[in-house]
Order: structure tokens, then C-alpha cells, then sequence
């Protein structure tokens, strides 16, 4: 059980992180850090970075590729946005901007400053979801020396890592080709994913 104090310093920090201005002179647009955090939460989502739409919302995935994210994972929208259910921390917390193909890569700054601390008080995480390369290579570097060569490896070696961490493509819309040409994803790892989400929310376990 958390008592008192570990919750008031999970309020204190939380509270530290979304008033961060760290990277404030590398961002095109005002600090924003978008995540969703509570100490009971069983699951956690592991994403890239906002968005732009996101930047403008403050609320994650709340974009397209979360109405996919959320379908792939079988969740409504009331319980994905449940954060005593559903942790989500992104890479980077605020949006990067964008480049030539697409969104820039997370700023390296909030992982090593904010993201062990906040995982310290997250003692209830049961299932965690690697969403994207930038979030594989983090995890897979510090639990086995190296990431995977690719996205797609990383993808296709669920079973080694299964039931407690899924890697997972990002859900965007610019991944349409990728699910085209990798049919196995929809057909082996989401049915078994759903599964076991489901039956996770479901028990008090």
C-alpha cells in the first residue's frame, strides 16, 4: 500500500514535471508536457512523443493514431483515459516539431531527468506497452545491452518478452504500409494482447 507521503511526493513531482521548461530553447513552441500518471495503474504505455494536435489538447493520443491505439487495444475511451488503469509516458513529453518525414525525435532531456522517477512510483505496473523504436531502444539497451536491429525484429520477438512488455509500431496513419506488409501483427499479436488486457482489468491481480 502507498502511504501518505509517497503519494505527496508523487504529487510534488508530478506537479515539478508538468511545469518543466528544460528544453524550453529547443522547442518551436511553448514547454507542454503531456503524460498521464497514477500510482495504482496497471499498464503503461510507453509512446514516442505529442504531437502537434496533442501539443494543443494536452490530453495523449488524442489523435488518430490514438483512435487506432485504442482499437488495437480493445479500450474505450473512458478507461484509456482512466489513469488509475492506464499509465502513459511518453519519451519525450513535449512535441519536437516536425521535419522533412514527420514528427522529430523525442528530446533526450525528459528521459534522463524525469522517467526513473516517476516509474519509482508506478510499483503496480503489471504490463508495459513499447509503443515506436524510440521507446524499444530505451528499455531493450537498459534490459539487454542493445536494442534489436529494427522495429520490425523488435516487433516480431514479442513472444521473448511476453506477457510483461509488448513492443508495439507506432499506431500512426503513416504506418499504414508497415500493417500492409506485416499481416501477422493484426492476426498473432493483437488478439492475444486484447486478451490479456482485458483479463488484467478485469482482476484485481
Amino acid at each position: 500500500m502507498v502511504n501518505q507521503t509517497d503519494m505527496d511526493g508523487f504529487a510534488a513531482l508530478i506537479h515539478q514535471v508538468r511545469h518543466c521548461t528544460l528544453c524550453a530553447g529547443q522547442l518551436p513552441l511553448e514547454p507542454r508536457p503531456v503524460f498521464q500518471l497514477h500510482e495504482s495503474a496497471r499498464i503503461l504505455i510507453a509512446s514516442q512523443a505529442p504531437g502537434r494536435r496533442v501539443h494543443e489538447t494536452g490530453i495523449p493520443f488524442d489523435d488518430p493514431s490514438g483512435n487506432r491505439l485504442r482499437e488495437w487495444l480493445n479500450l474505450s475511451h473512458e478507461v484509456f483515459y482512466d489513469p488509475h488503469q492506464i499509465a502513459i509516458l511518453p519519451m519525450g513529453l513535449c512535441f519536437p516539431g516536425t521535419g522533412k518525414s514527420g514528427d522529430l525525435p523525442p528530446r533526450p532531456e525528459c528521459a534522463s531527468t524525469w522517467r526513473s522517477a516517476l516509474l519509482a512510483h508506478l510499483k503496480n505496473i503489471r504490463l508495459t506497452l513499447l509503443i515506436g523504436q524510440y521507446a524499444q531502444t530505451y528499455y531493450f539497451t537498459r534490459q539487454y545491452g542493445k536494442s534489436v536491429t529494427t522495429l520490425t525484429e523488435n516487433v516480431r520477438s514479442w513472444q521473448k518478452f511476453w506477457p510483461d512488455i509488448v513492443p508495439l509500431p507506432h499506431p500512426s496513419p503513416r504506418n499504414n504500409l508497415w500493417l500492409k506488409r506485416n499481416p501477422w501483427f493484426m492476426e498473432e499479436v493483437i488478439p492475444l494482447l486484447r486478451e490479456r488486457i482485458a483479463v488484467m482489468l478485469a482482476s484485481n491481480n
